[in-house]
């Protein structure tokens, strides 16, 4: 199985990193884009021999207390059979 994390800032923080990519993408000329908002994304190798609803908490868990900081990120979280 695989896990996919996805951490992005909660609404209503500042995301300079966003603001910066967004001014750097008028740049370029690309038009129409209201917002960017930056985030990170992290994919996790499971062993066989965890069930999908085991995966999912020990990702979840590893999510809230390793790759996000829960007072200023969302977590989302998928698995994947392979």
């Amino acid at each position: 199985m695989k896990a996919k994390v996805y951490v992005t800032l909660k609404q209503g923080v500042l995301d300079p990193q966003g603001k910066a990519i967004h001014h750097s993408v008028e740049l370029l000329g690309f038009e129409n884009i209201q917002d960017i908002r930056q985030g990170k994304y992290f994919e996790i190798q499971l062993n066989g021999s965890l069930s999908k609803d085991e995966a999912e908490k020990l990702v979840t868990q590893i999510a809230k207390e390793v790759l996000s900081n829960p007072v200023i990120e969302d977590y989302k979280v998928e698995i994947e059979d392979l």
